[in-house]
């Protein structure tokens, strides 16, 4: 008689089991009724496009996706996805929380769209099994679906070479940061207000402010009018623009309020800090 015995030895670096959390897993196709926001998620998503074809909106960068295309968003990352009504798009998607994908060249790169058409099969069969189980709810259904949703991330390591990495709670707090200050930066002349960050980003107004302001030292709004008061800064030395063309392209309710918005914050009106920086210059 001949034996074979191979012992395993689990990572706990590396073991999925000890950090990812499989939050849900849903399938759509597009209809006409598909609204299209750009918005951001607490966790990792893994879509797997599983036919027709459409764009992922990730960034502000659309990218082309089609069937056995795995895209990868990681936490807070702004995105959105859209379709073709000739052929429409069809996707089964996994929220992941705990962990991001990343690869070693690329440290901030923060989403991936990998074709997968060599395991197709295999992906199909263990996104199918947890929809089924999730349907069902047999006995320990959860159970069954995250040790899936583990089979299929190592899967999808192995396929595309990227590695996973755990996401602590001050990673998170960063990400999140980071994603609503570029989105102010792109659309402080917007009327942007606290309810449409909350929204955007999938937490309570009390973690926004308080993350935020934690990592910049400033609040959401306070930094948005701190966008709007330096490019009103730029206006007011090098054009002629009158103080209520300035105060509308700004965003601002109304040009008395950008007026005791701006001297609050420079210690000048717009028109005398508007003569100073001519005379300076």
């Amino acid at each position: 008689m001949s034996t074979n015995r191979y012992d395993i030895t689990l990572n706990e670096n590396k073991n999925i089991r000890t950090s990812a959390k499989l939050l849900y897993i849903s399938s759509a196709k597009y209809g006409g009724d598909w609204h299209s926001t750009p918005h951001t998620h607490n966790c990792c998503e893994l879509f797997f496009v599983t036919d027709g074809v459409g764009q992922f909106f990730i960034e502000n960068q659309l990218h082309p996706v089609g069937a056995n295309d795995f895209v990868i968003v990681n936490p807070h990352v702004l995105h959105t996805e859209m379709s073709l009504n000739a052929n429409p798009m069809e996707y089964i998607v996994l929220g992941i929380e705990g962990f991001e994908l990343s690869e070693t060249s690329a440290w901030n790169q923060q989403y991936y769209i990998v074709n997968c058409r060599p395991i197709r099969d295999k992906i199909l069969f263990y996104l199918q099994s947890m929809l089924k189980e999730i349907e069902n709810k047999d006995f320990n259904h959860d159970i069954i679906c995250q040790d899936l949703m583990e089979i299929l991330v190592i899967l999808l390591l192995r396929q595309t070479g990227l590695s996973m990495s755990i996401v602590s709670g001050a990673k998170k707090s960063s990400h999140l940061c980071t994603t609503i200050r570029r989105y102010i930066e792109t659309h402080y002349r917007e009327n942007i207000n606290l309810d449409i960050l909350v929204e955007m980003s999938h937490v309570s107004r009390y973690y926004l402010v308080h993350a935020f302001t934690k990592e910049y030292g400033i609040s959401p709004i306070n930094y948005m009018i701190s966008c709007r008061i330096e490019e009103a800064k730029q206006l007011l030395k090098n054009d002629d623009y009158p103080l209520s063309f300035i105060s509308r392209f700004l965003g601002f309710s109304s040009p008395s309020y950008f007026s005791q918005t701006f001297k609050k914050i420079c210690g000048l009106s717009p028109n005398e800090y508007r003569k100073q920086s001519r005379i300076e210059k």
